[in-house]
């Protein structure tokens, strides 16, 4: 390190103007040098020298689940790594691709017998949109290639997803002649967790499944499918929903021949209180999309599965094979670390962790709801949300925060947590609280 320099301050300097950062210009605001992880914890540089030593309230983008530099999963990468790191999928297979296939066909909602394994959860739902026009087309209906989504939704950054994201809202809006014309249903009703049920007014539900009948009513002849994220909304506004809107759509996707498409990459593997947020509604979607909270938040990987009637349309369709494939399909160091972290899960009590980090976010958080600056404080599982009246001042509140010893990322109007479910309660209490000053410190 040079003379003078201070930890982070010279790998932030290097990085401003040379790399890219989400949704942010190229010489924006500082970043932060990570300059180590475990556990829960993340120990932080910023550019004036100060270092921060945080609980990491985000989970990695809600994937770090089981915390950093988890023994069981480093061991896993490395055993992997000892026999090989990566082999081509075109006309090969290994025991990590297997291995996880089987898990996951186990461990979703029965019907789910097949795995397509993408290389990020965009990807996973560009495969499901194309699995859906393939099996329209093998169903001899090759006219039914758009969707119906939800406003509010978040689906991905790569170009058929953002089709399927909000149109306005959705950070995509910059792309029209790029994006195809899909159909939207107004974003469902809120819904608020009451006594382990989400429940929204039933007349607003009522009006909104009379939109979705006559919506796809009308254009069902040239839909594909409906895709949604099950229950809870995450990059559109972490917007809570009834299951009763889901249960609506799995009827009426059926009723008319669509397929229903659920979205789990964010609410999927436990997050939302269910292993898998449909199960909510007691659905089982045609496709399921699942990613993040994969591997544990160790290596890229997603994996879109599908019901065996999907499966049995495409083989017997003219193009028969599944027309995606990537390089890095079925990487043996993502799938051998995604085994180890589903094992992980299954074997850790992850209801019990779940539902104690529910209680201690209601907790933590109930304090936010007196500061003028907040219209609403919500939590569902292990996510917690305090909505502002207005825009967040996202660099402040996250400086500030950091000084509470809590990393957040907020956007829009909303300064929000996905804790990883090793979370103590005291780090639950921690986040907390640091949430809360952090917003009355900036917004008051």
């Amino acid at each position: 390190m040079p003379e003078g320099a201070v930890p982070g301050g010279t790998l932030i300097s290097r990085d401003r103007g040379l790399l890219w950062h989400p949704y942010a210009p190229l010489e924006g605001d500082a970043p932060y040098a990570v300059l180590g992880a475990s556990g829960t914890r993340l120990s932080l540089g910023a550019a004036d020298g100060t270092q921060f030593d945080a609980v990491d309230a985000m989970s990695s983008w809600w994937s770090a689940i089981h915390g950093y530099r988890n023994p069981a999963l480093d061991q896993a990468l490395l055993d992997q790594a000892g026999r090989f790191s990566h082999v081509m999928f075109g006309g090969l297979t290994h025991a990590p691709a297997v291995e996880l296939a089987e898990r996951l066909t186990g461990m979703t909602p029965d019907g789910l017998d097949h795995v397509f394994l993408a290389d990020s959860g965009s990807v996973s739902v560009e495969v499901a949109l194309k699995m859906a026009v393939q099996y329209q087309l093998g169903r001899g209906r090759p006219q039914r290639t758009r969707f119906v989504a939800l406003r509010g939704g978040y689906h991905g950054d790569t170009f058929a997803a953002m089709g399927v994201c909000d149109p306005v809202d959705g950070m995509h809006a910059a792309f029209p002649s790029l994006i195809a014309k899909q159909l939207f249903l107004p974003r469902p009703p809120a819904a608020r967790l009451v006594g382990g049920e989400l429940l929204a007014d039933a007349g607003e539900l009522a009006a909104w499944i009379a939109v979705l009948e006559d919506t796809v009513g009308r254009h069902r002849d040239e839909l594909a499918g409906l895709i949604l994220e099950p229950v809870l909304q995450g990059a559109g506004g972490m917007h809570a929903y009834a299951p009763g809107a889901l249960a609506a759509a799995r009827r009426v996707a059926s009723d008319n021949g669509l397929l229903l498409i659920c979205d789990e990459i964010a609410t999927g593997f436990g997050r939302t209180g269910r292993l898998f947020a449909s199960e909510w509604a007691g659905v089982v979607p045609d496709i399921m999309c699942v990613g993040k909270a994969l591997t544990g938040g160790y290596l890229t990987l997603a994996a879109t599965l599908c019901s065996a009637e999907v499966a049995r349309a495409i083989t017997g369709s003219p193009l028969r094979a599944l027309l995606h494939g990537p390089t890095f399909m079925g990487n043996p160091l993502a799938c051998a670390v995604a085994c180890a972290s589903l094992e992980l899960l299954v074997s850790s009590g992850w209801q019990d962790r779940v539902r104690g980090i529910e209680q201690g976010l209601e907790a933590a958080l109930a304090p936010a709801v007196s500061l003028e600056s907040v219209r609403e404080v919500r939590v569902l599982g292990a996510v917690g949300v305090v909505e502002l009246s207005g825009p967040v001042d996202v660099p402040a509140v996250t400086r500030a925060a950091l000084q509470h010893g809590v990393w957040v990322r907020p956007f829009r109007n909303l300064v929000y947590t996905m804790p990883p479910y090793i979370s103590t309660p005291g780090d639950v209490a921690a986040i907390g609280a640091g949430i809360v000053a952090g917003i009355a410190r900036v917004h008051g």
